[in-house]
Protein backbone atom coordinates (compact mmCIF):
# COMPACT_ATOMS: atom_id res chain seq x y z
CA UNK A 1 0.00 0.00 0.00
CA UNK A 2 1.37 3.41 -0.91
CA UNK A 3 1.72 6.15 1.69
CA UNK A 4 -0.70 8.30 -0.26
CA UNK A 5 -3.38 5.63 -0.22
CA UNK A 6 -2.59 5.06 3.43
CA UNK A 7 -3.05 8.75 4.18
CA UNK A 8 -6.14 8.97 1.99
CA UNK A 9 -8.65 9.27 4.79
CA UNK A 10 -10.89 7.25 7.00
CA UNK A 11 -13.39 4.63 5.88
CA UNK A 12 -16.63 6.23 4.82
CA UNK A 13 -15.04 9.55 3.96
CA UNK A 14 -14.80 10.58 0.33
CA UNK A 15 -11.43 9.80 -1.17
CA UNK A 16 -9.90 13.24 -1.40
CA UNK A 17 -6.88 11.87 -3.23
CA UNK A 18 -8.88 10.60 -6.18
CA UNK A 19 -10.31 14.05 -6.77
CA UNK A 20 -7.13 15.96 -5.92
CA UNK A 21 -5.45 18.06 -8.55
CA UNK A 22 -2.23 16.51 -9.88
CA UNK A 23 -0.17 19.42 -8.50
CA UNK A 24 -1.71 19.04 -5.03
CA UNK A 25 -1.14 15.30 -5.13
CA UNK A 26 2.49 15.83 -6.15
CA UNK A 27 2.97 18.31 -3.29
CA UNK A 28 1.49 15.86 -0.78
CA UNK A 29 3.65 13.06 -2.15
CA UNK A 30 6.72 15.24 -1.82
CA UNK A 31 5.81 16.18 1.75
CA UNK A 32 5.47 12.51 2.70
CA UNK A 33 8.79 11.68 1.02
CA UNK A 34 10.44 14.48 2.99
CA UNK A 35 9.11 13.10 6.30
CA UNK A 36 10.16 9.56 5.39
CA UNK A 37 13.65 10.79 4.48
CA UNK A 38 13.95 12.48 7.89
CA UNK A 39 12.83 9.27 9.60
CA UNK A 40 15.33 7.26 7.58
CA UNK A 41 18.06 9.69 8.64
CA UNK A 42 17.63 8.68 12.28
CA UNK A 43 20.23 6.27 13.61
CA UNK A 44 18.85 2.74 12.98
CA UNK A 45 18.77 1.79 16.68
CA UNK A 46 16.91 5.00 17.58
CA UNK A 47 14.44 4.48 14.73
CA UNK A 48 13.74 0.92 15.91
CA UNK A 49 13.10 2.06 19.48
CA UNK A 50 10.71 4.80 18.29
CA UNK A 51 8.94 2.41 15.92
CA UNK A 52 8.58 -0.13 18.72
CA UNK A 53 7.28 2.54 21.04
CA UNK A 54 4.71 3.68 18.48
CA UNK A 55 3.53 0.12 17.93
CA UNK A 56 3.18 -0.60 21.66
CA UNK A 57 1.22 2.65 22.07
CA UNK A 58 -1.07 1.66 19.19
CA UNK A 59 -1.53 -1.75 20.80
CA UNK A 60 -2.66 -0.10 24.04
CA UNK A 61 -4.95 2.31 22.19
CA UNK A 62 -6.56 -0.49 20.17
CA UNK A 63 -7.20 -2.74 23.18
CA UNK A 64 -10.89 -1.87 23.03
CA UNK A 65 -10.93 -2.36 19.23
CA UNK A 66 -11.03 1.33 18.44
CA UNK A 67 -8.57 4.19 18.50
CA UNK A 68 -10.20 7.50 19.34
CA UNK A 69 -9.02 10.91 18.17
CA UNK A 70 -7.98 11.65 21.77
CA UNK A 71 -5.87 8.46 21.87
CA UNK A 72 -4.31 9.33 18.51
CA UNK A 73 -3.42 12.82 19.76
CA UNK A 74 -1.94 11.33 22.94
CA UNK A 75 0.19 8.91 20.90
CA UNK A 76 1.47 11.77 18.76
CA UNK A 77 2.25 13.81 21.89
CA UNK A 78 4.21 10.91 23.40
CA UNK A 79 6.31 10.54 20.24
CA UNK A 80 6.96 14.27 20.02
CA UNK A 81 8.10 14.08 23.64
CA UNK A 82 10.47 11.28 22.61
CA UNK A 83 12.20 13.34 19.97
CA UNK A 84 10.17 13.24 16.76
CA UNK A 85 8.84 16.44 15.25
CA UNK A 86 5.07 16.78 14.82
CA UNK A 87 4.94 15.70 11.15
CA UNK A 88 7.11 12.65 11.84
CA UNK A 89 4.98 11.74 14.85
CA UNK A 90 1.76 11.98 12.83
CA UNK A 91 3.16 9.70 10.12
CA UNK A 92 4.60 7.16 12.57
CA UNK A 93 1.37 7.06 14.60
CA UNK A 94 -0.76 6.52 11.48
CA UNK A 95 1.55 3.74 10.35
CA UNK A 96 1.47 2.09 13.80
CA UNK A 97 -2.33 2.35 13.97
CA UNK A 98 -2.69 0.75 10.56
CA UNK A 99 -0.26 -2.01 11.50
CA UNK A 100 -2.12 -2.71 14.75
CA UNK A 101 -5.54 -2.72 13.12
CA UNK A 102 -4.50 -5.03 10.28
CA UNK A 103 -2.04 -7.40 11.94
CA UNK A 104 -2.16 -6.64 15.61
CA UNK A 105 -2.86 -9.80 17.53
CA UNK A 106 -0.21 -11.85 15.76
CA UNK A 107 2.54 -9.25 16.16
CA UNK A 108 1.75 -7.72 19.54
CA UNK A 109 3.87 -10.04 21.66
CA UNK A 110 6.76 -10.15 19.20
CA UNK A 111 7.02 -6.38 18.80
CA UNK A 112 6.65 -5.74 22.53
CA UNK A 113 9.33 -8.32 23.28
CA UNK A 114 11.64 -6.76 20.67
CA UNK A 115 11.08 -3.35 22.24
CA UNK A 116 11.95 -4.87 25.62
CA UNK A 117 15.27 -6.12 24.21
CA UNK A 118 16.15 -2.76 22.61
CA UNK A 119 15.16 -0.46 25.46
CA UNK A 120 16.57 0.53 28.80
CA UNK A 121 14.64 -0.04 32.05
CA UNK A 122 13.78 3.67 32.07
CA UNK A 123 12.47 3.52 28.48
CA UNK A 124 10.28 0.53 29.39
CA UNK A 125 8.73 2.42 32.29
CA UNK A 126 8.32 5.51 30.12
CA UNK A 127 6.50 3.50 27.46
CA UNK A 128 4.25 1.75 29.97
CA UNK A 129 3.34 5.09 31.56
CA UNK A 130 2.72 6.47 28.04
CA UNK A 131 0.42 3.51 27.32
CA UNK A 132 -1.58 4.39 30.42
CA UNK A 133 -1.79 8.04 29.27
CA UNK A 134 -2.96 6.93 25.82
CA UNK A 135 -5.65 4.65 27.25
CA UNK A 136 -6.76 7.39 29.66
CA UNK A 137 -6.84 10.05 26.92
CA UNK A 138 -10.60 9.70 26.59
CA UNK A 139 -10.96 10.01 30.39
CA UNK A 140 -11.46 6.32 31.14
CA UNK A 141 -9.55 3.06 31.06
CA UNK A 142 -11.81 0.15 30.17
CA UNK A 143 -11.47 -3.39 31.43
CA UNK A 144 -10.06 -4.51 28.07
CA UNK A 145 -7.54 -1.68 28.13
CA UNK A 146 -6.55 -2.54 31.69
CA UNK A 147 -5.97 -6.16 30.73
CA UNK A 148 -3.84 -5.13 27.75
CA UNK A 149 -1.83 -2.77 29.94
CA UNK A 150 -1.12 -5.68 32.29
CA UNK A 151 0.00 -7.83 29.34
CA UNK A 152 2.28 -5.08 28.05
CA UNK A 153 3.82 -4.64 31.51
CA UNK A 154 4.44 -8.36 31.78
CA UNK A 155 5.97 -8.59 28.31
CA UNK A 156 8.24 -5.62 29.09
CA UNK A 157 9.33 -7.35 32.34
CA UNK A 158 8.02 -4.48 34.45
CA UNK A 159 7.92 -5.45 38.11
CA UNK A 160 4.58 -5.79 39.86
CA UNK A 161 5.66 -3.01 42.20
CA UNK A 162 6.37 -0.59 39.32
CA UNK A 163 3.12 -1.53 37.59
CA UNK A 164 1.19 -0.88 40.80
CA UNK A 165 2.83 2.55 41.17
CA UNK A 166 1.91 3.51 37.61
CA UNK A 167 -1.65 2.16 38.01
CA UNK A 168 -2.03 4.32 41.14
CA UNK A 169 -1.27 7.42 39.06
CA UNK A 170 -4.34 6.62 36.93
CA UNK A 171 -6.62 5.21 39.64
CA UNK A 172 -9.35 7.78 38.98
CA UNK A 173 -9.55 6.67 35.32
CA UNK A 174 -10.39 3.03 36.06
CA UNK A 175 -13.63 3.29 37.99
CA UNK A 176 -15.25 5.52 35.38
CA UNK A 177 -15.72 2.74 32.85
CA UNK A 178 -15.40 -0.45 34.85
CA UNK A 179 -18.99 0.01 35.93
CA UNK A 180 -18.45 -0.44 39.65
CA UNK A 181 -21.92 0.16 40.94
CA UNK A 182 -23.59 -0.97 44.11
CA UNK A 183 -25.83 -3.95 43.49
CA UNK A 184 -29.53 -3.13 43.42
CA UNK A 185 -31.07 -3.32 46.86
CA UNK A 186 -33.50 -6.09 47.68
CA UNK A 187 -35.99 -3.50 48.87
CA UNK A 188 -36.64 -2.43 45.45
Amino acid sequence: MSFMRFLGGRPGEPNTLASAEPAALAAETEAVRHIVARLEALPPERARVLAGMAYVLARAAYADLEISDAETAAMEEELVGSGLDQSQAVLVVEMAKLQEKTGGGTSDYLVTREFRELSTPEQKLTVLRACFRVCAADDAISGMESSTLDEIASELDISREDLTKIRAEFADKFSARFGFHAPPSAEG
